[in-house]
């Protein structure tokens, strides 16, 4: 808390972005963010020109004729960790590291050869149809363990790919980083952190967020390519082959899942970046909350819409309709495949261990209730996590 309201205030290093009526405030060394209405973020540059609290005080009562807690505010701004505290330095932007490979991955020449990659993809699967991406090429071996722990295991890189060209991507501009293991739904996932995001002029978000799809799709055309180039002349996939495919067809699935927008994927930041909203999801989860309550006359339990930001409830009231569709969709395939397909697969495989299936059978079978009992564990440890934290998401999460 600043004592001396006749002596100027030492502010850490803040960046300011103007979005109309609220202006984005934060410190990036830290990834601290909040919005400020624009007078206030007008007080706040006028303390950050050396202006004494006091001072700046009375020149806001004559700018906006109003006066204002000057106390208060230095309070808030304190608990944003905007103010220096007596002894600490004063914090600069400074540079992030691998700042220069996000340059270079992100350059007018890298995205030349991302398109000749995904060209001469294309242009080998219309001379090669085999090599066209089918749910034939996961069955590269008779083994369902040597699928599932190549495929498991192997997607691991490609995972790291697509988050790595989020966080590169994110670094080029200055933007620190966090990588995390998360949960959307019923499924596991990898996710980057961009907080910083929210600070970036509009334009210049699309790029960070896209950047895993991107990855994706040069994935799969250098598995493409590295399988045409191993086929036999024959025309038949050696082990090496088939498993590039393989993998590239696990890619293409992931680059897929990202159009589930409603589980906060990729897009779902795309969009909420277009229409300029500020917690879409939050707000279509109320809207439809708000549906059923009145739909069973529970009126008490309607929240107030008027306290919530305009464009989530304009934008909320047709994407909560998708948001209960798509939720719908997932839980009905759940219902309808996941879950039996699941359970005919541990049948079999419990079979095996109970027929005397052999040595082969036995490795077979263990392999695979293992890695699959670490998926649902990892699940189980996110959702019992979830239930513990109840802390909302950071503002830009990628998956």
């Amino acid at each position: 808390m600043v004592e001396d309201l006749d002596r100027p205030v030492r502010l850490h290093q803040l960046t300011m972005l103007d979005e109309g009526d609220d202006v984005t405030v934060g410190r990036a060394d830290i990834d601290a963010y909040c919005v400020l209405p624009a007078d206030g973020a007008a007080l706040l540059r006028e303390l950050i020109r050396g202006t004494p609290p006091s001072r700046a005080a009375q020149w806001y009562e004559r700018a906006f004729g109003q006066p204002v807690d000057i106390v208060e505010f230095l309070e808030a701004m304190t608990e944003m960790e905007f103010v220096a505290a007596p002894g600490e330095p004063v914090a600069a932007a400074g540079t992030v590291r691998w700042q220069r490979l996000g340059r270079a991955l992100f350059s007018p020449v890298a995205m030349i050869g991302y398109a000749g990659l995904l060209l001469a993809a294309v242009l080998a699967m219309i001379r090669e149809p085999g090599l066209t991406p089918h749910y034939s090429n996961l069955f590269f071996s008779p083994y369902v363990t040597v699928v599932v722990m190549v495929v498991f295991v192997g997607q691991f890189p490609f995972i790291l790919l697509h988050e790595s060209f989020h966080a590169l991507a994110g670094r080029r501009l200055g933007l620190r980083s966090r990588m995390g293991i998360g949960r959307r739904l019923y499924f596991v996932v990898v996710e980057t952190s961009l907080d910083g995001l929210v600070a970036v002029p509009r334009a210049k978000r699309y790029l960070p967020m896209l950047a895993g799809m991107l990855a994706d799709l040069v994935a799969v055309a250098v598995l493409t390519l590295v399988a045409g180039l191993l086929r036999r002349p024959d025309g038949t996939e050696p082990l090496a082959g088939g498993i590039c495919l393989a993998m590239a067809f696990a890619t293409l699935l992931r680059f897929v899942w990202q159009f589930y927008f409603y589980l906060q994927t990729d897009l779902y930041h795309v969009i909420v970046t277009v229409f300029g909203c500020v917690d879409l999801q939050k707000t279509a989860r109320r809207t439809v909350a708000n549906r059923v309550n009145r739909l069973l006359g529970r009126h008490a339990h309607v929240l107030d819409e008027s306290t919530w930001h305009p464009t989530d409830r304009a934008v909320a009231r047709w994407y909560s309709w998708l948001l209960v569709l798509g939720y719908a969709f997932s839980i009905g395939t759940l219902l309808v495949a996941g879950i039996p397909a699941t359970y005919h697969m541990f049948s079999v495989v419990l079979g095996h261990l109970s027929d005397g299936s052999g040595l082969a059978g036995v490795t077979d079978s263990v392999a695979f209730l293992l890695v699959n009992g670490l998926q649902f564990a990892a699940l189980g440890y996110l959702l019992w996590r979830a239930r513990r934290d109840r802390a909302p998401a950071p503002a830009h999460v990628l998956d």
